[in-house]
């Protein structure tokens, strides 16, 4: 019954006060009579009656949460009162809820992009026994793994349920019709396990077979939805149905489930068997290092205990297969093997988890300003607060009030952060450097909300305890003497501490910002040892039986760099097998006649005039050229670097060298190296030089089916890239071109990751810097106006302008001094989790730190300049006469 009684409470709300008024009413009454049949006059009676009862209205609120269907209705009322005092205050209120908004906003943003990367699992069945295998190089670092290694795990581990390898695929698709282009695809060559060992099925049709996956087996492929939808219209008969390849047929078996991501590659859109020779032939690609392997652990083993079997089977292959090792640089020391997850965010991780920090200090410097308006607004109502706490007005009860009021700036900000953090969403995914993993998985969801909202309670009682607190601890008789000097200055104690807080977190984002800028500027200052300005790159892919043969392909790249040479605006052109910075990783090995038995090192076939074109210069010798042709004694190019460590003494000019995978055999002919090129960055702007070596497109052994055209223009490269794509069509109007861009944004690409860092950490530092600076401006704001009859005191005294301007000046320096010196602390502590993103630039970097502090004091002196000129200008007259 007494739940249906409080139920039915919240309906006669009314009714119950009146009930409430009445019986404390007759109370009282009774009391009365009481004291008068004691012998009390009439006014006594009254008097003791109502002393021995209190203040009515907190009797009142005592009596009414005690039920909690009132209490339920008391804090409706609360919530009414808050509503009616941010609308008597809009401007407070707007400015509160931006700020709040901002915060929130960004940190769900963020969140919503490190939820799926570093804390979600993959999505696949058990994605914690799924691992990444990469072979163990002679000093400790990861390579790609070679299909004899693979074979040698498949046949002999009992760590792995399942393993697969994969290398990436770029099938080129005939045009429609005449107006199309031709596309190439994106998709991947993989092992018949593959799709088992990360433990998804296809949905439609069937999966890989060992059958599928024999040298010269049957041509298949499964497609992604995807490309199923987007290309065949989601064709429900795909299955059986043929494709043509670059003019090879293939038979489409089954189609993947619209949930699959693959996380290898996550633009892969089609998969066909890798079909590698199991007998292992010494010279074949089966001993080149360029797959990619997973496995899938069996339960109860651990990472190191597959590594530990895997180091033991490879000793055996390293026995059994000698010779084809020895032509890919030698046996590995070992496996890798760790956590596919682990594997993927690895080189993002840092990076994430320093936006991360960023954001969080950005919504606590948010936390801080809102708590710094609210602690002003509060102290104008000090004289409200008082009033209620003189009418019985419990501590509670004005606590529960405030706590009210800022859960509800929070709510409102929460829901334009909202906004907020879909737009920031987006821009996340736009901006985003090419390797972050999962990027299709950002977005905003149920968790996500979950999130914004935990954020939001979180922010909302954060920012109403202080003040909360502060109010809960007037005292009546005081709180109205609003002009007390005393009262002035023990309430401006907690704002100047919040100031010094919001500074010292400004100092920290500020400095981030700084060594990130730093690093940039000194890696974009490092030479990469070509010129980028005025360079247009393309890739050019043959596709077709046409161009089944070596001479068939030389001729039609040779055909085109004609035409491209010979267009108006085209100063030189030059084909390359990789282009540096491009995300092209191509390395092969070397055997010098007189020097290291096997060495690995980038591989560049080039047509002559590709140096002459990227102006990479030459060091000595002379540089490849037309004489260099198929039958010619073959002529070969080292990067300085390569060169110096092999030949310390200078003498490579003229050594011999038998390249490729096949090095090892004698009838391999020797390559003469005719020339020394400087060291060109091919990764990164970052790494150090690696060994490089140049050697003409007709002497390779195998001519390659992709290539990448440089162009040096005389105008903007940009004018001329459809003229030039335009001159390959003519030859073939069925090769794709794909990777259109300037040698300038590849450039700028190549050191995405951190730029992205730097973007947002620019943006976060200037809002804190903003935010700061706000904070500083608004606490010295209100002291000048609460400290109005006092400042006019003393300019009656004889106190000048400008001794009153310094006053409030220093006032406010000192603040911000104060929160400097603990900023850089702190700073010097955080910085450490940007030493990963750091390049050339010591954290503690005393030029960036200087820096900072001085920015800081600067904005910081603007902003204390404002209220101290206004308090400089009070007429001491006026003043005395409002107080």
């Amino acid at each position: 019954m007494s739940i249906f009684r409080r139920i039915s409470n919240l309906f006669s709300r009314d009714q119950v006060q009146r009930e409430i008024d009445s019986e404390l009413r007759s109370h009282i009454e009774m009391r009365i009579e009481d004291n008068i049949a004691a012998g009390m006059s009439p006014r006594e009676a009254r008097r003791d009656a109502f002393l021995r009862f209190g203040n009515s209205t907190a009797v009142k609120e005592q009596t009414t949460e005690a039920d909690s269907a009132l209490y339920l209705e008391s804090l409706f009322g609360d919530l009414r009162y808050a509503i009616r005092q941010l609308r008597r205050d809009p401007a407070f209120a707007i400015t509160s809820i931006l700020i709040l908004s901002l915060g929130i906003g960004a940190c769900t943003a963020i969140f919503s992009a490190i939820k799926p990367i570093l804390l979600d699992p993959l999505p696949y069945p058990h994605a914690n026994r799924i691992t990444m295998l990469w072979e163990r190089r002679a000093d400790g670092s990861p390579a790609h793994v070679s299909f004899g290694t693979f074979q040698g795990l498949l046949q002999r581990s009992h760590a792995f349920d399942s393993i697969a390898v994969m290398k990436p695929w770029q099938p080129a698709i005939v045009a429609a019709n005449a107006t199309d282009q031709p596309e190439r695809l994106e998709g991947q060559r993989v092992s018949a396990q593959f799709f088992r060992t990360l433990g998804i099925a296809p949905k439609i049709g069937r999966d890989f077979q060992p059958s599928d996956d024999v040298l010269h087996g049957p041509a298949v492929i499964i497609l992604s939805d995807r490309l199923w939808r987007r290309r065949f219209t989601a064709d429900p008969s795909i299955v059986g149905r043929q494709l043509r390849l670059e003019d090879n047929l293939f038979t489409v078996i089954g189609v993947m489930p619209p949930s699959f991501e693959d996380v290898l590659l996550p633009t892969a859109e089609l998969w066909a068997p890798l079909q590698y020779d199991p007998s292992l032939p010494a010279d074949g690609r089966e001993w080149g290092h360029h797959l990619r392997m997973i496995g899938r652990l069996r339960p109860g083993i651990a990472a190191d205990q597959a590594s530990s079997e895997a180091a033991s089977i490879l000793r055996i292959q390293a026995q059994l297969y000698a010779k084809g090792y020895a032509n890919s640089g030698g046996p590995p020391n070992g496996l890798i093997v760790q956590g596919l997850q682990h594997d993927l965010t690895s080189g993002v991780r840092p990076a994430l988890l320093a936006v991360l920090g960023a954001v969080l200090l950005v919504l606590s410097i948010a936390c801080v300003n809102v708590t710094n308006l609210v602690l002003a607004r509060a102290a104008q109502r000090r004289a409200e607060f008082a009033m209620r706490a003189a009418l019985g007005a419990a501590r509670g009860r004005l606590i529960r009030q405030l706590l009210t009021e800022s859960l509800l700036l929070a709510l409102l900000g929460g829901a334009f952060g909202m906004a907020v953090a879909a737009a920031g969403v987006r821009a996340i995914v736009a901006l985003s450097p090419a390797g972050l993993p999962r990027l299709s998985a950002i977005t905003i969801n149920g968790s996500i909300f979950f999130f914004a909202f935990a954020i939001t309670a979180l922010t909302g009682t954060l920012v109403g305890l202080v003040p909360a607190l502060e109010a809960a601890r007037i005292d009546p008789a005081r709180g109205m003497q609003q002009g007390s000097q005393r009262t002035a200055g023990s309430r401006h104690l907690p704002r100047r501490i919040l100031v010094v807080a919001e500074v010292s977190l400004a100092v920290v984002l500020l400095v981030g910002a700084g060594l990130l800028l730093r690093s940039m500027t000194h890696l974009f200052a490092i030479d990469p040892g070509f010129d980028a300005p005025q360079l247009l790159t393309m890739q050019v892919q043959e596709s077709g039986r046409q161009y089944d043969n070596a001479a068939a392909r030389l001729r039609f790249f040779d055909q085109a760099l004609e035409r491209v040479r010979h267009m108006p605006g085209v100063l030189s052109a030059g084909f390359t097998s990789q282009l540096p910075l491009s995300g092209d990783v191509d390395g092969y090995g070397i055997q010098f006649e007189h020097g290291p038995q096997a060495e690995a090192a980038f591989r560049y076939a080039v047509t002559p005039g590709y140096l002459e074109t990227m102006h990479i210069p030459l060091r000595r010798g002379r540089a490849l050229n037309e004489r260099d042709a198929a039958g010619a004694p073959v002529a070969v190019l080292l990067n300085e670097g390569f060169a110096n460590r092999i030949f310390p003494a200078g003498n490579a000019l003229g050594q011999r060298v038998r390249l490729g995978g096949d090095m090892g055999h004698s009838d391999r002919p020797w390559a003469t190296v005719v020339g020394i090129v400087g060291n060109v960055k091919q990764v990164s702007l970052g790494d150090t030089d690696q060994d490089a070596f140049y050697i003409a497109t007709s002497q390779w052994a195998w001519a390659d089916e992709v290539q990448s055209l440089v162009v040096r223009t005389q105008r903007s490269p940009a004018a001329l890239t459809s003229l030039i794509r335009d001159a390959i069509w003519s030859i073939d109007k069925d090769l794709p071109i794909v990777r259109v861009a300037t040698m300038d944004n590849l450039l700028a690409a190549s050191e995405s990751e951190r730029h992205f860092v730097l973007m947002l950490f620019e943006a976060f530092a200037l809002a804190g810097l903003i935010l700061a600076a706000t904070g500083t401006y608004g606490v010295l704001s209100g002291s000048v106006t609460e400290r109005t009859r006092e400042i006019g005191v003393r300019a009656a005294l004889g106190a000048s302008r400008s001794s009153i301007l310094t006053l409030i000046l220093r006032q406010g320096m000192t603040l911000t001094a104060s929160g400097v010196l603990l900023g850089l602390g702190i700073a010097m502590a955080a910085s450490r989790a940007l030493a990963a993103l750091l390049f050339d630039v010591s954290r503690l970097d005393l030029l960036t730190y200087l820096g900072v502090a001085t920015l800081l004091l600067a904005v910081s002196c603007v902003a204390c300049y404002i209220p101290a000129r206004r308090a400089a200008s009070v007429n001491p007259v006026e003043a005395l006469r409002a107080e």
